[in-house]
């Protein structure tokens, strides 16, 4: 058996980034908002159905952006809509990038209830 060399590269943190995409920022904001609301379905012990009552969106819709798809589909503004339907306050906040010359970034941090 031939032993061949893997390969490897530390990440950027952001998955989207390491893989090219146009918006990884963004993307990766996104996904962080669907892990929060999947956290939240779990926690409440919703069925997606349920869920999708409160959100808004129809059950098929909610299965998909769960799985990771539809991201395209649902602005940013409208993810974190979802999150206050589960009683989630949002708050934004804008500060100078602590490395100056480097690229700044957007992420989400979900604070601890």
């Amino acid at each position: 058996m031939t032993k061949r060399k893997i390969e490897a590269h530390e990440g950027s943190g952001n998955v989207f980034a390491d893989l090219g995409l146009k918006d990884a920022d963004g993307l990766a904001v996104k996904a962080d908002i669907l892990i929060e609301l999947r956290r939240l379905i779990k926690e409440r012990g919703l069925t997606q159905v349920k869920a999708a009552k409160i959100v808004g969106v129809s059950q098929p819709d909610l299965s998909r952006l769960l799985r990771g798809g539809g991201f395209g589909d649902y602005s940013t503004e409208r993810l974190l809509k979802m999150l206050t339907a589960f009683d989630r306050d949002i708050e934004i906040v804008v500060r100078p990038h602590r490395k100056a010359g480097k690229r700044a970034r957007i992420r989400l941090t979900v604070a601890a209830a």
